[in-house]
């Protein structure tokens, strides 16, 4: 074990360079053997590349600016549980971990007044929390798993998101959000532990949507001190406490929940709390077609993307009348559950096979409906052999839901290439998808022409997919339509001289071959956000609750000159 690593101060880039790499691969000439010699190295906003290994190493970052990031398909692991201390202290700057797993005795991840990404990694912690952070103006936390810890995360004073990660067998809270802290938590999962999945304390104003809670020994949400959440298409389920609690004085609100198997009340309101609940469920697990309605009206409920919900809907007709020949003794024909996505980004793939799976597990097909998405670095070893072996641990890990692999033409690239194993992931799913047809269902998504190229790799390939759907780009006035969604959501008003602004400019960059559809659509909305934070501070005075809700036309400009 290693001591902490101390700053010796900032490290500049050279002019014109770009970010510097630097290898730590123990063994190897010419590289690093250790990751604390690398960051001692590294300039600032440069980026550490680890190869496979254990490394029993801590560290305590001040002030820099840097990337930690695993090899494509390496297993890295950040061994600190030796220790008293935090494996990864952070105080100012900005730190990017990247497909790590980080072990900790006393705490994985604490970061203080500095900007923390984390990405596709695995946490655990004994005796503290996974991870911590306090006073951060951005943070994300990514396709994460946090388990064994005694808190999972905490986060405080701070802003920023939690998306699609998973925390689990926690001894105490799952996620902790206090001291006025507004993150955005969604679609998670959090279940298994010791005393509450979510606590909400002293003034804190997160948005939780689209998450799933149970197993928790206290109440599944329990809300405190003055806290105002919104609480948005979350299920909590198989809880010993009540679903929701908010005690005195909070407020916030509770949007179309589920509410399953907890104790009575379901939402538990103290004597001078004033949330808004708006429908409040409590229905019985689903089973059969209970719940395929309301998923699909989720589904209708998504901008644009007619041509795709019409193809969803028949596979699901296809799938019930199926199940009524079935238990009517008439013979079925044998149905694949795997499906092509072929479309540019930011057309809502990810968000139509997130539901795809959860319309499968109502319609029966599927035991659980998780979902996993993954990508070439997830399902690609560095040796012959360890590729099937990575590939088949994903897929076992997928089966009862769906397995979206997104950006799927990656591995036909180079497949056949001497130093490259896409060809061995390939060939081992074709197998997977056949002897397991009907314990997973296999997305794969991706630009449509280089996802033809993906399926001309290998012959059995292409039969094993139903169907391919064609993901559109959305229109101008789609995008203005989402654009409006994430104006209400973050509870502003737009002047009605922005949208012919605002539909000028989605009208010019959608020509462009790079256009991101949705993705340049929040990317826009951040910088109008931006522009009117600036026009109001240059107002020189405090401005009124209307001033800071509306944004204008000269914002939207601003943003997108």
């Amino acid at each position: 074990m290693t001591a902490p690593a101390v700053n010796d101060g900032p490290h500049p880039t050279r002019p014109g360079s770009g970010p510097r790499t630097l290898l730590v691969a123990p063994g190897r000439h010419g590289a690093y053997q250790t990751i604390g010699a690398a960051l001692r190295d590294v300039p600032d906003g440069g980026v550490v590349s680890v190869a496979d290994g254990s490394y029993p190493e801590t560290f305590e970052l001040l002030d820099r600016s840097l990337t930690v990031r695993a090899v494509d398909g390496a297993t890295v692991v950040l061994d600190g549980s030796g220790g008293d201390w935090p494996v990864l202290a952070v105080r100012g700057g900005s730190l990017t971990l990247e497909g790590v797993e980080v072990r900790a005795s006393v705490a994985a991840i604490q970061v203080e007044n500095a900007h923390l990404t984390v990405d596709r990694c695995t946490i655990s912690a004994r005796v503290g929390p996974a991870i911590s952070v306090r006073g951060c103006p951005r943070f994300a936390v990514r396709r994460c798993t946090i388990s064994g810890s005694a808190q999972g995360i905490v986060v405080e004073s701070s802003s920023g998101r939690v998306d699609d990660s998973s925390v689990e067998d926690v001894a105490s809270d799952g996620v902790v959000v206090g001291l006025g802290a507004d993150p955005e938590i969604r679609n998670c999962t959090i279940s298994d532990c010791g005393q509450r999945g979510i606590y909400v304390y002293q003034y804190a104003r997160p948005v939780i949507e689209g998450c799933d809670i149970s197993g928790t020994t206290g109440p599944g949400i329990a809300v405190a001190h003055q806290s105002r959440p919104v609480v948005r298409r979350t299920r909590v389920r198989n809880v010993q406490g009540v679903g929701i609690a908010f005690g005195p004085g909070c407020a916030g609100s509770v949007e179309e929940c589920q509410l399953d198997n907890t104790a009575e009340p379901s939402v538990e309101i103290a004597e001078g709390a004033t949330p808004t609940v708006t429908e409040p469920v409590r229905r019985p697990a689903a089973t059969g077609d209970v719940g395929l309605d309301d998923l699909l009206a989720e589904l209708d409920g998504m901008v644009g993307l007619a041509a795709v919900k019409a193809e969803v809907r028949g596979l699901v007709d296809e799938i019930q009348v199926n199940e009524w020949r079935r238990k009517a003794g008439l013979p079925v024909g044998g149905v694949s559950h795997h499906l092509i996505f072929a479309g540019a980004p930011g057309t809502g793939k990810t968000t139509v096979a997130r539901t795809y799976g959860k319309l499968l597990k109502a319609l029966g097909v599927l035991a659980r409906g998780q979902f996993r998405e993954v990508s070439r670095r997830d399902l690609v070893g560095q040796y012959i052999g360890h590729t099937a072996e990575k590939t088949t641990q994903v897929f076992e890990a997928a089966k009862g839901g769906v397995l979206f692999i997104d950006e799927a033409y990656t591995l036909s690239r180079q497949a056949g290439s001497g130093g490259d194993f896409g060809q061995e992931v390939i060939d081992t799913l074709v197998k997977l998808m056949e002897d397991h047809r009907d314990d997973v269902a296999v997305i794969v998504a991706g630009y449509t022409g280089e996802m033809t190229d993906f399926l001309a790799v290998n012959p059995g390939l292409a039969s094993r997919f139903s169907k391919t759907i064609e993901f559109e780009n959305y229109t101008p006035e789609d995008l203005l339509q989402i654009i409006g969604r994430m104006v209400a959501q973050g509870d502003y008003l737009m002047d009605d001289d922005a949208r012919p602004v605002l539909l000028d400019y989605f009208d010019r960059v959608s020509r462009d071959p790079n256009f991101g559809n949705a993705r340049d659509a929040r990317r826009l909305f951040e910088g109008v956000r931006k522009a009117q934070s600036q026009r109001l501070r240059a107002l020189g005075r405090v401005p009124d609750v209307t001033e800071l809700r509306t944004v204008t036309a000269a914002d939207v400009r601003a943003a997108s000159a």
